[in-house]
C-alpha cells in the first residue's frame, strides 16, 4: 500500500536557475545537488517543516526521455503552458507579500475559494504554482453552503 509522497517531479529549463528560484526567492532548503549519470544532476529542494517530501528539478533530456519528447517538454516549459505543485501556508496574504518581496511573480493575489486563500505565482521558467492557505477542518469559505 502506499503510505505517502516522498519525491514529486517539477520539470525545469535549468536547473541552477530553478534551484536559486526555490531557495532564494521562495525560502525552500536545497537538498540534495548530485550527479548522476552521463551530463546529469538530481536536484531536489524541499519545505523545512516537511523533511520527508522533496522536489527534484529535473531538466527534459535524454536518457529520462527521448530527444523529441524533451523538446515538446521544454517548448510547453518556455510557453509558461505547465502547472507545478501547491505551496501550503498559514498566512496567505502575507506570503505573497514577502515572496513579492523577493521578487516573485504573482499572476493572482489571494482569493477565497472552496479549499482555502489562494494565489498564484510564476518561476522564472514560466511555470505556475498555487499558494495556499487551507481552510482548517470545519471552516468553510465564504459563500459556501453547509
Amino acid at each position: 500500500m502506499i503510505t505517502g509522497v516522498n519525491t514529486t517531479v517539477v520539470w525545469v529549463l535549468d536547473q541552477d536557475s530553478a534551484k536559486a528560484f526555490f531557495t532564494d526567492k521562495l525560502g525552500l532548503e536545497a537538498r540534495t545537488d548530485v550527479p548522476f549519470g552521463e551530463g546529469m544532476r538530481w536536484v531536489t529542494v524541499g519545505a523545512k517543516a516537511q523533511p520527508e517530501v522533496q522536489i527534484s528539478l529535473m531538466v527534459p533530456s535524454p536518457p529520462v526521455m527521448d530527444p523529441e519528447s524533451a523538446q515538446q517538454l521544454t517548448s510547453l516549459i518556455e510557453k509558461g503552458a505547465l502547472i507545478g505543485c501547491t505551496f501550503t501556508v498559514e498566512d496567505c496574504h502575507a506570503a505573497v507579500a514577502g515572496l513579492s518581496a523577493r521578487g516573485v511573480t504573482f499572476l493572482q493575489e489571494p482569493q477565497p475559494r472552496p479549499w482555502g486563500i489562494s494565489a498564484t505565482l510564476r518561476d522564472d521558467a514560466g511555470t505556475v504554482y498555487e499558494i495556499l492557505q487551507p481552510h482548517h477542518p470545519g471552516q468553510q469559505a465564504a459563500g459556501q453552503n453547509p
